[in-house]
């Protein structure tokens, strides 16, 4: 018998949303598709794992016992998948980044320029990620370390520092009447539509939503997208408008779509994360204290002096430093 990861993820995804349209909403996958693989599953098995009504998905007794051992084995699995890419990459003097966007914006370059300075004979494979991924890889294992805009869905499990703070604008259709403003008032967009990250993404998404600060108003969606492209091109299009980075109206310039500050809503965040277990390797140390050393001033809350982490906090690390925002 073989029963892969991608079939108990699956599983597991329909047990713990009760349905199969929820499950295929996280999982991005089409319903049918979907059903399909659960079907191939208990096939495999030679069980049903669940009972299906017009309510949802309900567990068998045989799919409860599956559901409690099946993510310890997931997670064994891709624990030793991660490893071994890892070590991989170790043997390659490959180290692999992952980013979202613009990454640290303009200091981007100078990071990657002082790590292969530092780490001779080693290169930096950057690895750009979708908005369907807030950590760019580093969740599954397939990026060492990563740059990433905060808050994002499993920061609490990675040590994080915050490398740069940049005001939140909105990117506008060119012909929106608020596009001939010198600033906008963010109240001044709670009726707007709004184009999203995929509903998936959580908090990542109820971030660039600003859904914390609209004062219990709701959000109106016109458009969902994970790619910077397809999110502009909405814009342009008069979908909706979307919150952006201060460095957005630099990285990602284009006819039809207008960037202006705006008021009232918190700042963005860049960061520099990786796993606990990384601050063993010496090259995401080393990586990390080039990103600290590349950090402006312009950092919120209590700013550490650039390259003050050493070697025992890149390993060990504190609750405070892992929950930074």
């Amino acid at each position: 018998m073989d029963v892969n990861t991608r079939l108990l993820r699956y599983f597991l995804a329909v047990a713990d949303t009760g349905s199969l349209t929820g499950a295929a909403r996280v999982l991005f996958v089409s319903q049918p598709a979907l059903t399909k693989q659960i079907g191939r599953l208990e096939a495999q098995l030679g069980v049903a794992l669940f009972t299906r009504s017009r309510t949802g998905m309900v567990l068998t007794e045989a799919g409860q016992a599956l559901a409690r051992r099946a993510p310890a084995l997931v997670d064994a699995c891709e624990q030793a998948l991660r490893e071994t890419k890892s070590a991989a990459s170790r043997a390659a003097r490959v180290l692999r980044v992952g980013f979202i966007a613009s990454a640290a914006n303009e200091a981007t370059q100078q990071i990657i320029a002082a790590f292969t300075d530092a780490q001779p004979g080693w290169r930096v494979d950057m690895h750009q990620a979708p908005w369907s991924d807030p950590t760019a890889g580093l969740a599954d294992g397939e990026v060492d370390v990563a740059l990433l805009r905060l808050p994002f869905p499993g920061q609490e499990s990675l040590r994080v520092e915050v490398l740069l703070t940049e005001p939140r604008w909105v990117a506008l259709p060119a012909t929106h009447p608020l596009a001939d403003r010198d600033r906008v008032a963010f109240r001044e967009l709670w009726d707007e539509p709004f184009v999203a990250a995929p509903a998936a993404t959580g908090p990542w998404r109820d971030y660039w939503l600003a859904a914390d600060e609209r004062e219990g108003r709701p959000v109106r969606i016109g458009a969902t997208t994970d790619q910077p492209d397809d999110w502009l091109q909405a814009i342009a299009n008069g979908y909706g408008v979307a919150l952006a980075p201060e460095s957005a109206a630099r990285f990602y310039a284009r006819p039809g779509v207008a960037y202006r500050p705006v008021t009232g809503v918190s700042p963005s965040h860049i960061g520099v994360a990786w796993p606990p277990a990384g601050g063993g390797d010496p090259a995401v140390r080393r990586f990390v204290r080039c990103c600290l050393r590349a950090r402006t001033a312009a950092t919120t809350g209590e700013t550490r002096e650039a390259g003050t982490v050493d070697s025992d906090e890149l390993t060990t690390g504190t609750d405070s430093e892992r929950n930074h925002r």
